[in-house]
């Protein structure tokens, strides 16, 4: 498993580090026997310390926490208590849809943008046909079941997860309803 630990304008210290590793190594072999990598981030508002803990398992699925505390090492226990909780809470529904996944799920690129909004009284105007890019990122799609998509959009707490079906191949998306179901979007040609 590979640990990327790190902190935005702070000093990361060798028994943080260790810490970290060894707290989440122990929860990861609890509850997830095959992550792949770890990425944990400290930072630090005002008097307050920030960590951001995001996990990859080899099943495809992403857990994530984050949590706050005036000490780093607190922030980091908060953080890693709430990933526990995640994971214990899928626990039974990881290992019934990943028990016969061998290989790791697959990913493609994609890109994502950030558009500004639009100025309302110019809707008119050519610039509302042509929005401001305010970013441009790659995102990585995941070969998934919809089963898996929305236990993927659960544990990552989005209200939207895009994916690739991995029956068919052809991009879906599940998203929460307002009415609290979950939706699932299939544009494939069913004739």
């Amino acid at each position: 498993m590979r640990y990327q630990i790190s902190g935005k304008q702070i000093d990361i210290g060798t028994s943080l580090q260790t810490h970290v590793q060894t707290d989440l190594n122990a929860i990861l072999e609890k509850y997830a026997g095959r992550p792949t990598d770890a990425y944990v981030v400290f930072s630090k508002t005002g008097h307050e310390f920030i960590c951001d803990a995001v996990v990859h398992l080899s099943t495809g699925l992403t857990a994530q926490a984050t949590d706050r505390a005036s000490d780093i090492y607190a922030a980091f226990n908060g953080c890693a208590e709430k990933m526990d909780k995640q994971l214990r809470r899928y626990k039974r529904r990881l290992k019934d849809h990943h028990k016969d996944r061998l290989q790791p799920v697959e990913l493609s690129a994609s890109s994502s943008y950030i558009l500004a909004p639009t100025d309302e009284s110019n809707e008119a105007d050519d610039s509302a046909a042509n929005p401001i890019i305010v970013a441009e990122m790659e995102e990585k799609i995941q070969s998934l079941s919809a089963g898996e998509a929305v236990m993927q959009m659960e544990l990552a707490n989005k209200p939207v997860l895009v994916f690739r079906n991995e029956k068919h191949g052809g991009v879906n998306v599940v998203y929460r309803r307002e009415d609290g179901n979950i939706g699932w979007i299939d544009p494939r040609s069913l004739g």
